[in-house]
């Protein structure tokens, strides 16, 4: 049975708040939210907020984003999306995720075509970059979730320790240093980076 988290107090309005939808949300619920300023993710069918990105965060997934993206359109090789892109990974109930760098290959974006709203399925590739107030279990966590729905390969780069360590399954995971290079040669051959070139 769905309850009313509360009453929305314009009944007029035609777009609505965080606090006005039944639960569970769906994903539509929250592409219809207005802009309040806050971010969210949905986990199954409840709304999380999400803090604002400190500077140092947004800066190091500029630095992955920017890198790939370039390499990515040089040899169309698909697309790279920012931070706050929303990709739906999960029904009934919906479970919404936005991570901080994602990419999706040429083969899969032909194959669905164009969408409206969130990308239906996982991208092939996520980057998370890891904030001073999460947790490293959640961090996994999140990470596992994502192979799960579908992702190749996931990075949580990590700016306190200088290294990213790299989920390519739940058993298959290596922590790189800074003195490494992040490549995914399956995905994307010829691309590298080295890693300390993210913390500068």
């Amino acid at each position: 049975m769905s309850t009313s988290v509360t009453t929305q107090a314009d009944s007029d309005k035609s777009e609505m708040s965080a606090a006005s939808v039944d639960l569970p949300m769906t994903a539509v619920n929250l592409l219809a939210i207005f802009d309040d300023g806050q971010r969210y993710e949905l986990i199954d069918g409840e709304i999380r907020a999400m803090s604002p990105a400190g500077i140092t965060h947004g800066k190091i997934a500029m630095a992955l984003g920017f890198r790939l993206a370039a390499f990515v359109q040089e040899h169309g090789l698909g697309a790279v999306y920012a931070a706050e892109t929303g990709f739906l990974i999960q029904q009934n109930p919906d479970t919404v995720r936005a991570p901080d760098v994602a990419f999706i290959t040429q083969k899969r974006l032909d194959e669905v075509g164009p969408v409206e709203g969130y990308w239906p399925g996982a991208p092939d590739i996520v980057a998370e970059v890891v904030s001073p107030a999460d947790r490293y279990s959640d961090v996994e966590q999140k990470a596992l979730h994502w192979l799960r729905a579908g992702s190749q390969i996931v990075w949580v780069v990590d700016p306190a320790q200088t290294h990213v360590t790299e989920y390519c399954s739940a058993v298959d995971i290596r922590v790189l240093g800074s003195d490494e290079r992040l490549t995914a040669p399956q995905i994307l051959p010829g691309w590298e980076v080295k890693i300390a070139e993210l913390f500068v």
